[in-house]
């Protein structure tokens, strides 16, 4: 089963080596890996999603607690939550078959961010289903360069990660 947790950490530098070798130090793999700063440009949040069942969650969660850096770790995978990814392709495309391909993109959502003469970069954003499935729309013509983030994600409704809350929001 793969559990997405919500990390709250210093924004210093070497917090992500900590992180990734703790990790890798226990012989655990990480899914997806995202990191970036807050509203709160002290706080970076990591969104890590790994595999493991409750036991394996228990010891990274444990062991990232050790780490002097991380201020919080939420469980975000059972509670209700709006998670997002995104990927880049680079696909053949020539006259023949660029309006196939300009139609797959519509379908999809996504945007053609690049045209070339004998190919489109295409930019598309949802969750992990849709990006495979549309990676999978694509590879018939020929991916030429793919790059895709991990997840993020973001609790449902009232409920929040950061460490700071009014009293409206609890």
């Amino acid at each position: 089963m793969y559990r997405t947790l919500a990390v709250l950490v210093e924004n210093s530098p070497g917090v992500l080596a900590r992180v990734a070798g703790l990790f890798s130090r226990r012989g655990y793999n990480i899914d997806s890996l995202t990191v970036g700063r807050t509203e709160n440009p002290a706080i970076s949040r990591m969104t890590i999603v790994v595999e493991g069942d409750d036991r394996i969650l228990e010891q990274v969660t444990k062991q990232l607690h050790k780490l002097v850096d991380v201020i919080k770790i939420n469980d975000i995978t059972g509670s209700p939550h709006v998670d997002r990814e995104m990927v880049i392709i680079k696909v053949g495309a020539d006259s023949g078959n660029r309006g196939e391909i300009m139609q797959i993109t519509q379908i999809f959502r996504a945007s053609i961010v690049d045209y070339g003469h004998r190919n489109l970069t295409i930019e598309c954003t949802g969750n992990q289903e849709k990006i495979s499935a549309f990676e999978e729309a694509l590879r018939p013509f020929g991916i030429k360069e793919l790059v895709r983030t991990g997840k993020i994600a973001v609790l449902r409704g009232s409920k929040f990660t950061n460490i700071s809350r009014s009293k409206e929001e609890e």
